[in-house]
């Protein structure tokens, strides 16, 4: 084109420019050779890259003209010479990198080796699961194939032929199993272990267990590379802020803000005066007040389709909005005229000052747009068929709930952190939206092509593809089939890119929660006695009332009377988690009677634990205490524990004692769920639910502010996207029949009202976008949703974590009356004595030999100590060098073995390849293993015993280097497994975990537990919240949404809407009941089934990730709830062991260095 021909050749004119005066930007440029040696400079070959590319398709025939323009998107990056932006942002990078080069590596280390070990766990759960097998790289349509008719043999090849989907010569293998191979299932496991489970709803059994236990634990252990480098990027900024504005804060501190935000009441004597009293009489302001309420409600009511049936309704609720439209164009024409009574809006200049600041704007916004929808239409806008004008001024509308901001300055803070932090934003904000455009050219020259028309809808252009690269640097990856080049380009986007991109997004999060910090300081509720507010006087301080026995009694049942006490305690904590983990199986089909006898027995102990606690009741001085034994007995029955422990025992009665065909047959199941509140059980013995009113307390005023703040973007947000959306019917989505739609649904289907915006937008601001089928507007929306929301709403939930680890480590150190830190564990304070006493180790009871033999081989493998600086020989660094190479390679070997190509080529003959490498690595690490169990009496690090090292970390991962090896042809041997069976390639593929064996080079995971021990405290307080979060969520999803419709899938041959006496898929109330109509196996629930493949599901829930959002109403108030609070209060426990491990970890690198120095 006209414009590209003329842009390169101004580029090309700049660019010859500037070889011409490269000597005046630094004189090693100077000269024929100088410009030689500025070609191949960063800046240079950003030029060439913008121009040469034109050149190359002009002159060259049958070049791909858009693959090789897409390397002027490099020009982006001169713009970052612009004001020194590259050479600041390029500092920080190595500033970060140098200051967390110790620990970084570690992190790295313990976040390669989880992604290794989630992908072998992974690849043996799902190669066989047909849910996984993928048809849409070829010529077929992935939907149509049946992948139940599909065949895997024994190398894990498909074959869908029966389904329909052959091999062809240019398809020789169409459809294949998305965990077909290690390297092909890492890709996967990595979107998982950033907390992304696009194939959430495809696992099979074993996948969901693997998939649990990487979003309960793995997550946190991969995420600490990214963590520790978003971390000091973020440190290095603010200090580096911090010194160029020392000097300036005494100018600051004169100068203000000139903010000017409480109203003043007039003085004059004037009608103007007056007035000015009048309009801001607190009575008035109520008034106002509730009106903006009023009609926010209002508007959000009449999208609902139980009022927009009520015409009497709509038009009660369109003479209120027209009223309040009144009023408030009232209230701003009067406001207007005597604003000028306030000296800082004084005078013509001071009305324009009053027009343009934020709140009179958006009240501004409350009446001129109604108005001007009158004027352009003639009529009033109402709310019958929602029409467009009455949706736009309405939602306009819901912004004049910022007027509560005078009340909270949580806002208006906003313009004052952009300032504060001006430069900052600026670095980071230009870095971040350079690496969008360029990320998103990056993907659409991997993806247009896409072979999937998903894909290929989403990256059709560069402006198509910047909406989906915004989500995949916003943390999230709702698509999973990307092209080789794809799947690289969107795992390095997870690894560096987010947390680089989601700096600007996080300080401007910061700046807010700073500004709160020192804004609305939280205090306890005694402020003189900071211990006993937050802990309560301890029980067996308090004065007992009763008689002797219920005093002996109560001490009993809380473990206060001695060992048999106690005992009874842990009897007591294990039959709870025993008969809930019960509780849990008994919802899968077929174990529905599975451990009654033992359920029986746990009803008993607890009604006599119940009858126990309530005959000790009056000594027990929370209920006892200036009361008879009656009244201290009936208040304990209505006490929260005790309706707990009613809830614990009373369904299996009621079940026993009711008559057969009864509502039980109906409700029996939900009422049966009610046993798993026996967790709650355990709160009284480690407090943690009963904590959470005082973390309310604690942090209320900081918590007022921000859920204000949230509260307020989730109102606009949810109007300003039903706005968007609701008329949207050209995108498509998945049938939703709970919402009246079974085939050809589109977004207006999701977004019918309001109310239905408020739930996914609510998702959304958790920074989770598992809906992206958006209209251009939906997504501009959503832009600003990630940009400025997600950072702001995150906040109180943050607030309630930090509240939380502050309330419990304050309890410990007020009862142990000291700092919280723990010491070293056993092994260590010996190790420690050793080091410190110098003593050398025992002599052998065989003789001297044997000593020179030990202390050789000690030598040998761990190096020999001199002055604190070990030595190596040549030949034992050599073998150390060996051993790392065998690891690296058993390593590899077992990912190359999984592709189906490679291992069917090497074949399952014996004496195949990798099993000669494989009996070569066995003897290896077994000799290995042996010199190490002969040495440990010569090694301090075993404490001179043999015994103690095989119980070490590194003694039990030497042995498990080899164990698998031997177990497997042990019983191959004794005829319990085949050899090259499914079975033994499980037993193969562990060995990946010898990779655990580098634990000898770098230093992580042997210090877990005093990761474990550093965070005990806030560890036992939390988790038991997070795991009654977890399992009681799981508990109502499961209730609510294991008849969901829209997780119902039925054969073809029934129809989804029938009549009534041949219904439809979607008309049964159950699928027992569809099955029962049309055959056995029908119809089928796809999710939520039992409480196992709940809890899976809502443990990716507290992850942050909605893979699944399309809920019953029941469902979305779970939903709402996991959003606003549960996945804060379940990540606490997560976090500590997260900030607990990068801590020790960076405390063992500093002595590390501290020895070398």
């Amino acid at each position: 084109s006209v414009v590209e021909i003329i842009t390169v050749l101004v580029f090309t004119v700049d660019y010859l420019l500037r070889v011409w005066t490269a000597d005046l930007e630094d004189e090693c440029y100077a000269g024929f050779l100088g410009r030689i040696r500025y070609i191949p400079s960063f800046y240079s070959l950003v030029d060439l890259s913008s121009t040469i590319p034109f050149y190359v398709d002009a002159l060259l025939p049958n070049t791909d003209l858009a693959s090789s323009t897409f390397l002027r998107m490099f020009r982006l990056f001169r713009v970052l010479k612009v004001e020194g932006r590259y050479g600041a942002a390029l500092s920080l990078f190595d500033d970060v990198f140098y200051e967390q080069r110790g620990i970084l590596g570690t992190a790295a280390f313990v976040g390669v080796t989880t992604w290794i070990a989630a992908s072998s766990l992974y690849y043996i759960a799902e190669r066989s699961n047909q849910d996984m097998i993928y048809c849409g790289d070829g010529y077929c349509d992935d939907d149509a194939v049946d992948k139940s008719l599909c065949v895997t043999d024994e190398w894990g090849v498909v074959d869908c032929t029966a389904a329909g989907c052959p091999p062809t010569e240019l398809y020789p293998e169409p459809c294949y199993n998305l965990y077909r191979s290690i390297p092909l299932a890492s890709y996967f496991a990595l979107l998982n272990l950033f907390g992304e489970f696009p194939l959430i709803d495809q696992h099979g059994f074993w996948g969901k267990v693997v998939g649990t236990v990487v979003a309960v634990v793995a997550v946190m252990l991969f995420a600490l590379p990214a963590g520790i480098v978003g971390n000091g990027f973020e440190t290095i900024l603010f200090r580096q802020r911090e010194e160029r504005l020392l000097a300036e804060q005494q100018k600051q501190a004169e100068s203000g803000d000139g903010r000017h935000d409480m109203m003043v009441k007039s003085d004059s004597g004037s009608w103007c005066g007056v007035l000015y009293n009048f309009v801001h009489d607190d009575v008035v302001d109520h008034f106002i007040n509730f009106l903006i309420l009023g009609t926010t409600v209002t508007f959000l009511l009449s999208t609902t389709a139980y009022f927009l049936a009520r015409d009497d309704i709509l038009a009660a609720f369109d003479r209120f909005a027209f009223i309040s439209v009144i009023v408030f164009t009232v209230e701003y024409i009067l406001n207007l005229i005597c604003i000028g009574e306030d000296p800082h809006y004084a005078k013509f200049s001071g009305r324009i000052r009053y027009m343009t600041s934020l709140l009179p704007m958006v009240h501004l916004l409350s009446f001129l747009p109604f108005w001007i929808a009158v004027w352009y239409t003639s009529s009033l806008p109402t709310a019958t068929n929602l029409a467009f004008t009455y949706v736009l001024v309405s939602t306009l509308r819901t912004c004049r709930i910022l007027k509560f901001e005078r009340y909270t300055r949580a806002f208006t803070t906003f313009d004052d952190v952009i300032t504060k932090y001006s430069d900052l934003l600026t670095i980071t904000g230009f870095a971040a939206l350079i690496m969008w455009i360029f990320l998103s050219a990056v993907l659409y020259l991997s993806e247009r092509d896409n072979a999937n028309p998903d894909m290929q809808m989403y990256y059709k252009t560069v402006p198509h593809a910047m909406w989906m690269t915004l989500l995949n640097l916003s943390g999230e990856s709702p698509l999973c089939f990307y092209s080789t080049l794809g799947k690289i380009t969107t795992g390095i986007i997870g690894i560096f890119a987010t947390g680089l991109f989601g700096i600007p997004i996080g300080i401007l999060g910061l700046g807010f929660e700073e500004h709160v910090d020192e804004t609305a300081e939280d205090t306890p509720d005694t402020p003189d006695d900071e211990g006993e507010a937050v802990l309560g006087r301890e029980i067996i301080e308090q004065e007992q009332n009763g008689t002797a026995s219920e005093k002996a009694t109560f001490e009993f049942v809380n473990g206060l009377s001695g060992r048999e006490s106690i005992f009874v305690e842990i009897f007591i904590y294990i039959i709870i988690c025993l008969t809930v983990i019960i509780g849990i199986l008994q919802t899968v089909s077929g174990w529905e009677d599975l451990f009654h006898g033992f359920e029986i027995f746990a009803v008993g102990v607890f009604t006599v634990e119940y009858l126990a606690r309530l005959y000790g009741a009056p000594a027990d001085p929370e209920f006892g205490s200036g009361r008879n034994c009656f009244s201290a007995r009936i208040n304990y029955i209505f006490s929260f524990y005790s309706i707990v422990d009613l809830f614990a025992i009373l369904p299996l009665y009621i079940t026993a004692i009711m008559p057969e065909d009864n509502w039980l047959d109906t409700y029996g199941d939900n009422l049966r769920m009610l046993r798993l509140l026996r967790l709650i059980k355990l709160d009284k013995y480690v407090p943690s639910i009963t904590l959470i009113d005082d973390v309310v307390r604690l942090k209320r005023k900081s918590l007022a502010v921000t859920c204000y703040a949230a509260f307020t973007l989730w109102i606009i947000f949810s109007s300003t996207l039903f706005l968007a959306e609701y008329r949207d019917t050209t995108d498509g989505i998945d049938d939703v029949p709970v919402y009246n739609c079974d085939e050809d649904c589109t977004m207006s289907d999701r977004f019918r009202s309001a109310l239905d915006s408020m739930v996914y937008t609510c998702i959304h601001l958790t920074g989770d976008y598992p809906v992206v089928e958006y209209s251009l507007a939906g997504r501009f929306v959503c832009f600003f949703m990630v940009i400025c929301a997600v950072g702001v709403v995150s906040v109180p939930s943050g607030i309630i974590a930090s509240g939380f680890v502050q309330l419990v480590e304050s309890r410990t150190k007020y009862k142990n009356n000291e700092s919280t830190a723990l010491d070293d564990d056993w092994y260590e304070v010996q190790l420690r004595e050793l080091v410190r006493s110098n003593r050398g180790p025992p002599k052998s009871r065989f003789g001297s030999k044997v000593d020179d033999m030990q202390n050789a081989v000690n030598d040998f493998l761990n190096g020999k100590d001199n002055n604190g600086v070990t030595e190596w020989t040549c030949f034992s660094g050599t073998s150390r060098i060996f051993i790392l190479t065998v690891i690296v390679l058993n390593v590899a070997a077992v990912v190359v073995e999984s592709m189906p190509e490679v291992d069917r080529a090497v074949g399952n003959e014996p004496g195949n390849f990798f099993d000669v490498f494989e009996i070569f690595s066995v003897m290896v690490f077994a000799l290995e293993y042996i010199l190490r169990l002969f040495s440990a009496p010569k090694n301090r690090e075993a404490l001179y015993s043999t015994a103690v090292y095989a119980t070490t970390f590194f003694g039990i991962v030497d042995f498990l280097s080899t164990a698998p090896w031997f177990i497997e042809h042990g019983l191959i041997a004794v005829g319990l497994m085949v050899d090259s069976s499914n079975e033994t390639r499980i037993f193969r593929v562990f060995r990946i975990f010898r990779i655990l064996q580098l634990e000898d080079f770098v230093v992580a995971f042997s210090k877990l537990d005093n990761v474990f021990r550093t965070s005990k405290d806030v560890l036992k307080a939390t988790a038991l919240m997070a795991t009654v979060i977890w399992v009681g969520c799981a508990a109502l999803f499961y209730i609510f949404e294991a008849e969901n419709p829209n997780f119902r899938e039925c054969d073809d041959s029934i129809p989804l809407r029938g009549t009534l006496e041949t219904p439809g898929c979607y008309d049964f109330s159950t699928v027992a009941s569809c099955n029962e109509f049309y055959g056995e196996n029908m119809c089928e629930q796809t999710t939520f089934m039992n409480m196992p493949d709940s809890l899976f599901y809502v443990a990716v829930f507290l992850c942050g990730e909605w893979g699944l959002v399309d809920f019953t109403w029941p469902g979305r108030f779970v939903c709402l709830f996991l959003c606003v609070a549960g996945i804060g209060l379940y990540a606490i426990p997560v976090g500590t062991l997260f900030d607990s491990f990068g801590a020790v970890i960076g405390m063992v690198e500093e002595e590390e260095e501290e020895e070398e120095e």
